[in-house]
């Protein structure tokens, strides 16, 4: 159980950090420009400056945020992002888990209830499923999140954006960089990235290649990537850009999840079936795309296509049908056209575009016995999935502070699977969804350094194949399972006080309707569709520029996630009133960070988690913790370069804590305490690396 007085003192304790930035406020000079205007956000499709949008948006400085760590999970970006919850930071083989405003909190593996995209292609499947592990950190420039439905933008998607840049050629201090790094738990690391600019032309090329033991039993992770992309300039007003992304992962391995008992044993073991199969998966993943811009029509065109292809297999930690295997090509197109008009004495900006992805995966599926021996083919069947949208986004100035923001966009999702195993009868069948979205919202910028907004909007999530696989048995999809509605409503502001202090304030709720829920029988995770649930939450970041090289950053999030009416037919209980299984009602982010002008910088920062349940039934409660962690380098400058040394420990003050729970884990086992729910996070673990760059 919890301890009722721990979350709320290490709370204020952590909150009494930013009360010297508050205090140092001051009221702005009229004559002083707005530090907004200068940060602009693409993730929205429609280019807007931050101060303009009507929504909860962060922009992260990936080079920045990446200073002096080890660079192994996205996590360590996007930590600092108010909104956002991210759990499985230490097992490669069932990934990031990254939830925003509570979607995506129950997805088993990857990512789920979020669009996310590089460079403007999607890593979000078109049956809304979404895999972190071929993007190179070391490759990323800045990453735009956007919190709240995304179906305007994207459709499919009920949480949110996270739009990631890599870098240019076009934009490195130096053209050549080599990184090693290493620590704790078999931590290795070695980067190499080219790069350069001769007039419209550019290119950029990072290599990596990464090892990680790991704490626990079976965690072992091994991975290669590779992110290039060239650009040329057509003429004054065309260019067009190649990106081309590779990853191997030789190794990932998973430990499975440890029960509470388990846990008390010996927090650093595997399950025994993880170890007794071997679980874990190999994947291997190129992805070819091309952008042409054109701006000689008056407005701007640009045309993307992509085509991703992906070999994946994996052992699950159980015997069984738990033997997985597919081959998927992914493709697509994006165009979008932006222009300005004026029209009844007002001026408008809009865009209009169409989205059409196709993703085809060649599935098996075997039976494995307890010895890991293959006993027999349980499913071999082709999945289609078609996804198409239309779109547009206005944006209308009612007069010099106050500007309307509209968009709606209609989409198809189509689902097929062709079944080839015949033995077991014909499963094949298809399922279609036609959906609409929309969004309303108001900017009004009162004051040069000060703007609030209002908006609401609605978003849909469809079951993914994953989602729909039929607990009855019988194969083919789950007839039972509906796609998901949310409405959102949301107030906010943001702005700069005085000349150091810089906020972001979002209040929201978020009803749904038919929300998607896992559960476990037989080792295996299904989903049924919770009647109603509701999010408020407040959403609150400061970032106060103490001195010119010391900077105080704070991100809150504040969720009151509930089941408003939920009758758990795999407990055979009324839920109804519960919390939402695996997320916080209190979540913090706080960081120091150093930065001399001689090139040495100190970085603290620390996160704390309040408690959460594991299950529906909220019968597992999973205690609160602070984590933190310091890292410090220095950099110096040479005639022909800049070496940079680095080092850190992350958990400093070795936090006995979960990195991950799985949620509603074995929920056909009757006792709480059999049920494997916990992953616990390594104790305190030290690193250290250094670059050359010239």
């Amino acid at each position: 159980m919890g301890h009722p007085d721990r979350p709320s003192l290490r709370l204020t304790a952590l909150l009494l950090s930013v009360f010297p930035a508050l205090a140092t406020a001051q009221e702005p000079p009229a004559d002083d420009g707005n530090r907004l205007d200068t940060v602009t956000v693409s993730g929205t499709r429609l280019e807007r400056d931050l101060a303009d949008l009507p929504g909860a948006a962060t922009v992260v400085d990936a080079r920045q945020t990446q200073q002096g760590q080890p660079g192994l999970q996205l996590d360590e970006s996007l930590a600092r992002v108010p909104g956002l919850y991210l759990q499985n930071r230490y097992n490669f083989a069932q990934g990031l888990r990254l939830s925003s405003r509570g979607f995506g909190a129950r997805a088993p593996f990857g990512v789920r209830g979020l669009r996310l995209n590089v460079d403007g292609f999607p890593e979000t499947l078109p049956d809304g499923q979404s895999q972190v592990d071929a993007i190179d950190l070391d490759a990323l420039e800045s990453l735009t999140v956007l919190r709240g439905p995304a179906s305007v933008l994207y459709g499919n998607a009920s949480g949110g954006v996270v739009d990631m840049t890599t870098r240019s050629g076009a934009d490195l201090v130096y053209p050549q960089r080599f990184s090693v790094s290493g620590g704790s738990d078999g931590f290795r690391k070695t980067n190499l990235q080219l790069g350069g600019a001769d007039g419209g032309n550019h290119h950029y090329l990072s290599l990596t290649g990464a090892r990680y033991q790991g704490q626990r039993e079976q965690s072992e992770m091994e991975k290669y990537l590779l992110t290039s992309r060239v650009g040329r300039a057509l003429s004054e007003h065309r260019d067009i850009e190649f990106f081309f992304t590779a990853m191997d992962t030789p190794t990932a391995q998973d430990p499975g999840g440890l029960t509470r008992a388990q846990v008390e044993q010996d927090r650093d073991q595997a399950t025994r079936f993880a170890n007794l199969l071997d679980a874990g998966q190999e994947v291997s993943q190129q992805r070819l795309g091309v952008l042409y811009r054109d701006r000689s029509l008056g407005g701007e065109l640009r045309a993307r296509a992509f085509v991703t292809q992906r070999d994946f297999t994996q052992q699950l930690p159980f015997p069984g049908s738990s033997l997985i295997d597919y081959e998927r090509l992914f493709y697509g197109v994006r165009l979008e056209y932006v222009d300005r008009v004026r029209a009844f004495g007002l001026a408008h900006r809009f865009l209009v575009g169409v989205d059409a992805d196709q993703q085809r995966d060649d599935r098996g599926r075997r039976s494995v016995n307890a010895d890991g021996q293959v006993t027999g083919l349980t499913a071999d069947e082709d999945q289609t999935a078609t996804a198409g949208g239309v779109f547009v986004q206005t944006d209308t100035d009612l007069s010099d502070t106050l500007t309307l923001s509209l968009g709606a966009r209609a989409d198809r999702v189509r689902l097929d699977i062709d079944d080839d195993l015949l033995a077991d009868g014909d499963n094949s069948g298809d399922q279609d969804f036609t959906e609409s979205s929309y969004s309303a919202g108001l900017n009004w910028r009162y004051h040069p350094r000060h703007g609030v907004y209002a908006t609401v909007s609605n978003a849909f999530e469809t079951p993914t194949f994953t989602e729909l696989a039929n607990p009855s048995g019988a194969g083919g999809f789950n007839p039972d399972l509906e796609p998901q509605k949310a409405l959102n409503r949301e107030i906010g502001g943001r702005g700069q006080l005085g000349d150091k202090l810089f906020y972001e304030l979002a209040l929201f709720r978020v009803e749904v309707r038919d929300e998607i829920t896992p559960y476990e029988l037989g080792g295996r995770t299904f989903y049924d569709n919770a009647a109603r649930t509701r999010r408020d939450g407040a959403e609150l970041m400061l970032e106060h520029l103490t001195t010119d090289t010391l900077t105080l950053t704070l991100a809150y999030t504040y969720s009151d996630y509930q089941f408003q009416r939920f009758y758990d037919d795999q407990q055979d209980q009324d839920v109804s009133g519960n919390r939402l299984p695996g997320l916080p009602r209190h979540h913090l982010f706080a960081e120091a960070a150093w930065r001399g002008l001689d090139g040495l910088f100190l970085i603290a920062n620390a996160q704390y988690s309040s408690d959460v349940f594991a299950e529906n039934t909220n019968e597992t409660e999973v205690d609160d913790y602070v984590v933190a962690g310091l890292r410090g380098g220095k950099a110096w400058r040479m005639n022909s370069g800049e070496l940079t040394l680095h080092a850190g420990v992350n958990n400093l003050f070795d936090e006995e804590y979960f990195s991950n729970l799985r949620i509603n884990a074995n929920s056909d086992r009757p006792d709480p305490a059999d049920r494997g729910y916990f992953e616990p996070a390594p104790g305190r673990h030290f690193y250290a690396g250094a670059s050359y760059a010239w």
